[in-house]
C-alpha cells in the first residue's frame, strides 16, 4: 500500500552526517572547534526520493555565505552503513539528518544511549542570514512532541524538517454545488452528516484501520493537548481511561454510524482502494488521508468537476484546536561530535529562506510559516493547512520491548472495524486499550 511505502521513504528521506576522517582538509586531531582559521563540518544525507542534488546546492550556498566553513557532505541510500563505522572508531558527524522508524533503529539507538546533543537552544537563535529566531520561524506544534524531545523533558534533541500533512480529503466540487461549508466543528461535522444522508451520501468512510494512526492522534490531540498526548505515548497509567481521551472514543464510535456501508468489507490491503473511490465517486464526504492519495488515484474514474478538498479535523469545541498530523524527518546533532556550535548555526541556514527554495524545488517541503505561498497546484493546498489555524501533530509511542501477543496498534486501530460493524462497543474498545497500555508500560526501553 502506497502509506506504508511512503512512510518507510520518509523514514529513508535524510540524514546529515559526516563522512568521518576521510577528507585530507581536516585534522580531526586538534579536538574541534577553533578560533581563527577555516572550519570542517561534517554533514551527511541518506538519499531518498527527493534525490542528492538539493544537498549538493544547499551545501554550496551555506559555502559562499560562511566562507570561513568547508563542508564535507555525504549522501547515500544506505548512511547507517556508511557512517556506523566511523562512529563506532569514535569519529561523529557534526549534524546528521536521519529520521525514527529506520530499520536499522540508529537514530533510536542513539536516544536509547542519551547520546544526542541538547539543540533547545538553536530554536532561539536566528536564521542564518535573516533577522528572526528559527522557533518563530517554524509552524506551531512541531517542536511540542516526542519526534523532538523524546525524553519528554521540555528539551529539543532533533529538529523537524521535510513533512507531510494528513487530514480529511474530500470532494471540493460537491460541497460548492450543495453549498455545504466545510465542517470547523463535531456539531457541523454530524449535523452535515444529516444532511448528506437525506441525499443518499455518506458521511465517513476510510481506506483502511490503518489510516485511524494520525486521525486518532489528532483527536487526541484535540481533546487534551499534547500534555494529554504525550502522557499516552508514553503509557501513562489511567490515560486512556481519562475524561478527555473518553471524548476522542466517543467521536469515533459516533463516526462508525455515519461510515458507508461497504467500508468494512473493503478495509484491506487489496481493496482499499474501493473506499478511497468513494469519495471520488461522491458516495461518501470525507475519508482520512495523507497527500500520497492524490498520486494514488491520479487514474481513478471520478464525478465531473470532481477537484480534491483537505481538511484538519473539527474542533471538539467552537474556537477549539483543530488538528491536522504530520509524518516528518529529524536533524539531530550527535553529543559526541567535535564542532557542535558550527553544527548549531548550520542547523538554522537549513531554515533560510534560500535553503526553502532549494529544498523545496525537489519537492522537500519543511515546517516553515508561509511555505506553502511558494507552491502551487495540490501541494499548495494541502501543505497550507498549517496556514489556515490548524495545528501539527506528530509523533508516535515510545518504543518498548516486544510483549507477545500484545499490540497497541492492533488493539487501538484494528478494533474500528468492529466499532463500525457493531461487533464491539467502545466502552469495550477503551477498556482493552488502556490494558494494553498497561501491559506496555513496563516494558518501555
Amino acid at each position: 500500500m502506497k502509506k506504508k511505502v511512503l512512510l518507510a521513504g520518509m523514514s529513508a528521506l535524510l540524514s546529515v552526517s559526516l563522512i568521518a576522517c576521510q577528507s585530507s582538509k581536516v585534522d580531526n586531531s586538534s579536538g574541534g572547534e577553533t578560533s581563527g582559521e577555516k572550519q570542517t563540518l561534517h554533514v551527511a544525507a541518506l538519499e531518498s526520493a527527493y534525490g542528492s542534488d538539493m544537498w549538493t546546492k544547499v551545501i554550496d550556498a551555506y559555502e559562499a555565505a560562511n566562507p570561513e566553513i568547508d563542508v564535507e557532505l555525504t549522501v547515500d541510500k544506505n548512511l547507517e552503513d556508511v557512517i556506523s563505522p566511523n562512529m563506532k572508531a569514535g569519529n561523529y558527524p557534526d549534524v546528521v539528518l536521519l529520521a525514527t522508524g529506520r530499520k536499522l533503529a540508529l537514530t533510536e539507538n542513539l536516544i536509547k544511549d542519551k547520546a544526542l546533543e541538547d539543540i533547545t537552544g538553536v530554536l532561539d537563535m536566528n536564521v542564518y542570514g535573516e533577522d528572526v529566531k528559527v522557533k518563530d520561524k517554524l509552524v506551531p506544534g512541531f517542536t511540542d512532541t516526542l519526534a523532538t524531545s523524546p525524553y519528554n523533558d521540555g528539551k529539543t534533541y532533533m529538529a523537524p524538517m521535510f513533512y507531510s500533512p494528513t487530514g480529511l480529503f474530500y470532494n471540493a466540487n460537491l460541497l460548492k454545488e450543495k453549498g455545504w461549508e466545510v465542517p470547523k466543528t463535531w456539531d457541523e461535522m454530524w449535523a452535515l452528516g444529516e444532511k448528506a444522508k437525506a441525499e443518499g451520501i455518506a458521511l465517513f468512510t476510510y481506506p483502511t484501520t490503518g489510516y485511524f494512526d494520525a486521525f486518532f492522534f489528532s483527536l487526541l490531540l484535540e481533546a487534551g493537548g499534547p500534555e494529554l498526548y504525550n502522557k499516552a505515548m508514553n503509557y501513562e497509567d489511567g490515560v486512556w481511561e481519562s475524561s478527555e481521551a473518553t471524548k476522542a472514543f466517543e467521536i469515533v464510535g459516533k463516526l462508525a454510524k455515519y461510515t458507508e456501508p461497504t467500508t468494512v468489507a473493503n478495509a484491506n490491503d487489496k481493496d482499499y482502494t474501493k473506499n478511497q473511490q468513494l469519495i471520488l465517486d461522491n458516495k461518501a464526504l470525507f475519508m482520512p488521508n495523507g497527500t500520497w492519495v492524490v498520486g494514488e488515484m491520479a487514474e481513478a474514474p471520478r464525478a465531473d468537476g470532481f477537484e480534491w478538498g483537505m481538511t484538519a479535523l473539527p474542533a471538539i469545541e467552537e474556537n477549539g484546536d483543530r488538528y491536522a498530523f504530520t509524518f516528518f524527518e529529524q536533524m539531530w546533532v550527535p553529543s559526541a561530535a567535535k564542532n557542535k556550535e558550527a553544527a548549531k548555526e548550520f542547523m538554522t541556514y537549513v531554515y533560510s529562506d534560500e535553503a526553502a527554495d532549494i529544498f523545496a524545488k525537489a519537492g522537500a517541503i519543511q515546517p516553515i510559516e508561509g511555505i506553502s505561498e511558494k507552491l502551487t497546484g495540490d501541494n499548495k493546498l494541502f501543505y497550507s493547512i498549517y496556514d489556515s489555524g490548524a495545528k501539527a501533530g506528530m509523533g508516535g509511542f515510545a518504543t518498548t520491548e516486544a510483549v507477545e501477543g500484545v499490540s497497541m496498534a492492533d488493539t487501538l486501530f484494528r478494533t474500528i472495524d468492529s466499532i463500525v460493524s457493531g461487533d464491539k462497543n467502545v466502552k469495550d474498545w477503551q477498556k482493552a486499550v488502556e490494558k494494553v497500555s498497561d501491559q506496555l508500560r513496563s516494558a518501555l526501553k
